[in-house]
């Protein structure tokens, strides 16, 4: 079986995990914690960061960082994962669903304006698959109504609008590192800003708002989010060659489009001009067409030896947020409906990505 993906982890991540046995420093202290912070940061362009257990975890701190509680509204796309949407709901505020760009899946700026309240608090955008979110007239918009913009780059590690780093483009950026992300530390997040209060109130709550003396503590809630030595330094090791890492991932997109580019029931991802798409997933969707459903391509694809995996099914039509309404998002609707996405490994193969496109091309003709 092809797999979907895969991590991959080298000799130099088994030399720091080894240092970190070998040290006894295994739990949440010792040197590499601070290590990949800084690093990891100085790489997304940000000033600091803050480690945490998850990428839905390191929302969740965003979100308390900034201030979100009952009353406020979160604006995010209805076509996410739903580590997205749950920390909304943790910090007591109501997720309002915007609709996405047909294309890129992505939020549909539009759609984002029409649906800000005066409750509105934040923006919570997620660069879907590893092609960043055109941020500048989100910028503009959350300047205009004194908005925050939380930025969900979990699938977008390296992408850059306009040359510059997602997760540095808002407030607040958020990544995770589980298993299947351009990097890993098979579970854990990052939090990372340019604002000094913020960092420092997250890393606060991460780590039980620990006071200057240990053992007490000044405020009403805090969480135990701390990643471990040994996480951290499985992260070093992948960062050191996440560029690498990158550049394998558009080069196997590159040649499923150059296979596929005639396959005319598939719609193939997308990138725009000012954007480098990192391809976290290489994403398609099934058109109209008179031979399968998208249900029953995957399932005749997994009999020729290759997995899949179906797009977000869209959050404001599932039965968990019911409570908060039913927006009408037709673009999320449809990309839940048709979407896909091919093996996209960074150990996929060429000889893997042929068999794919060719087996597509097999069965869905020209």
């Amino acid at each position: 079986m092809i797999p979907v993906n895969e991590p991959y982890l080298g000799q130099r991540e088994k030399e720091l995990v080894n240092e970190c046995l070998e040290s006894g420093w295994i739990s949440s202290a010792g040197k590499y914690i601070k290590k990949f912070e800084d690093q990891f940061s100085d790489y997304c362009e940000c000033a600091e960061g803050v480690t945490t257990t998850s990428g839905t975890t390191a929302i969740h701190l965003a979100l308390k960082s900034l201030g979100v509680g009952p009353g406020d509204e979160v604006l995010v796309p209805a076509f996410t994962m739903v580590g997205s949407v749950y920390p909304i709901v943790q910090c007591g505020a109501s997720p309002v669903f915007v609709d996405s760009e047909p294309d890129t899946g992505n939020m549909d700026i539009q759609d984002l304006e029409r649906k800000i309240t005066s409750a509105s608090k934040v923006i919570l955008i997620v660069h879907i698959y590893g092609h960043p979110v055109d941020m500048d007239p989100v910028c503009d918009l959350a300047r205009s109504r004194n908005l925050k913009i939380v930025e969900d780059a979990a699938e977008a590690h390296g992408a850059l609008y306009k040359g510059r780093k997602a997760g540095s483009l808002g407030d607040v950026g958020c990544f995770s590192f589980y298993a299947n992300k351009i990097i890993t530390t098979g579970e854990g997040g990052m939090v990372v800003s340019n604002d000094a209060a913020l960092i420092n109130k997250a890393r606060r709550l991460k780590d039980l708002a620990h006071g200057k003396i240990r053992f007490t503590h000044d405020l009403p809630e805090a969480f135990n989010y701390r990643m471990t030595n040994i996480q951290a330094a499985i992260g070093l090791g992948q960062l050191e060659r996440i560029e690498d890492t990158i550049g394998k991932k558009i080069q196997n997109a590159e040649q499923y489009t150059r296979l596929l580019k005639d396959v005319s029931s598939l719609m193939l991802p997308v990138c725009r001009p000012w954007a480098r798409n990192v391809y976290w997933m290489y994403g398609v969707q099934l058109m109209d067409n008179d031979r399968f459903t998208k249900d029953q391509l995957m399932a005749t694809l997994k009999n020729e030896g290759i997995d899949t995996r179906s797009f977000f099914y869209p959050l404001n039509s599932q039965e968990a947020f019911q409570k908060y309404g039913k927006p009408d998002c037709p673009n999320a609707e449809s990309l839940g409906k048709r979407g896909f996405y091919l093996p996209s490994g960074q150990t996929l193969t060429t000889e893997q990505i042929h068999k794919v496109a060719e087996t597509l091309s097999q069965l869905l003709g020209k």
